[in-house]
């Protein structure tokens, strides 16, 4: 887990709103939409890098990743992994960008609710409640096992936490996070693409939350459960570079085969 998310998102919380937080990446997909739009890039164009577009309009990665989803959405773009984003569609005089809730949006907005509800746990958590939670951990460790990408553990454990806290309004925003999670097509893509990159619920931070609930600490349960989805952004913003890699790294394995059996005729 890398601090420096969480950080982020800490910050983030602790500032004035203003009308840009959160939005960039909506306006970014509108200035690439526009380009689109006025000729820039031709059918099959391939988008310049990550990193050059990250510069070019001074944003972050996972601003441009946001833009270039909410366009693949929208049927403009096409990712091809390991090669990059290409111009699938170009759109006409009368159409217009739209946008759904992100992956990194919604977790974000988890890193914030879920962990005052964990907090909130931390004081009605009943030794019931924590066995309940230790056989939710082991059924994530035995769906990570399983080819279909099923994470019903992953849920069914937040939800329990989220009922844990005794409160109804609690429990039903957190549903409806889960709910908006797979919902949103922008967010549902995303994580479909973090399931094909092999990126699967971590048991040890899963463990490190029930750990700091048994001791019935608040400040120490918001910390592990806000440590916990701050890796989840981590992992959402690496996922697609790692199947990138292990991309290459396969075709590498390939071509040093055929080398070989060359060698050996």
């Amino acid at each position: 887990m890398k601090p420096s998310a969480l950080k982020a998102v800490k910050a983030k919380a602790s500032r004035p709103p203003s009308s840009a937080d959160g939005r960039l990446y909506q306006e970014l997909a509108r200035k690439l939409f526009a380009q689109f739009a006025a000729g820039a890039y031709a059918l099959g164009d391939r988008l310049p890098p990550e990193r050059e577009l990250a510069v070019e309009f001074s944003v972050s990665r996972p601003t441009v990743r946001e833009a270039i989803i909410a366009l693949e959405v929208q049927g403009i773009v096409e990712v091809k992994v390991g090669s990059g984003a290409y111009v699938r569609r170009l759109p006409g005089a009368g159409d217009a960008p739209g946008f759904n809730v992100t992956a990194f949006e919604l977790t974000e907005a988890r890193i914030l609710i879920e962990g005052e509800a964990a907090a909130l746990a931390a004081t009605n958590i009943t030794d019931a409640d924590l066995e309940h939670l230790r056989d939710l951990v082991d059924k994530i460790a035995v769906e990570n096992q399983r080819a279909d990408g099923a994470e019903l553990a992953d849920r069914d454990l937040h939800l329990a936490i989220a009922k844990i806290t005794r409160n109804t309004a609690m429990v039903g925003i957190i549903e409806e996070l889960w709910r908006m999670r797979s919902a949103s097509p922008d967010s549902a893509l995303l994580l479909a693409k973090a399931r094909d990159a092999n990126v699967r619920p971590v048991v040890e931070e899963h463990m490190a939350i029930v750990a700091a609930l048994a001791t019935r600490d608040p400040a120490r349960a918001r910390a592990a459960m806000r440590a916990h989805l701050a890796s989840v952004l981590d992992h959402l913003l690496f996922a697609t570079e790692e199947q990138a890699i292990e991309n290459v790294k396969r075709a590498a394995a390939s071509t040093r085969a055929r080398f070989n059996r060359s060698a050996v005729v």
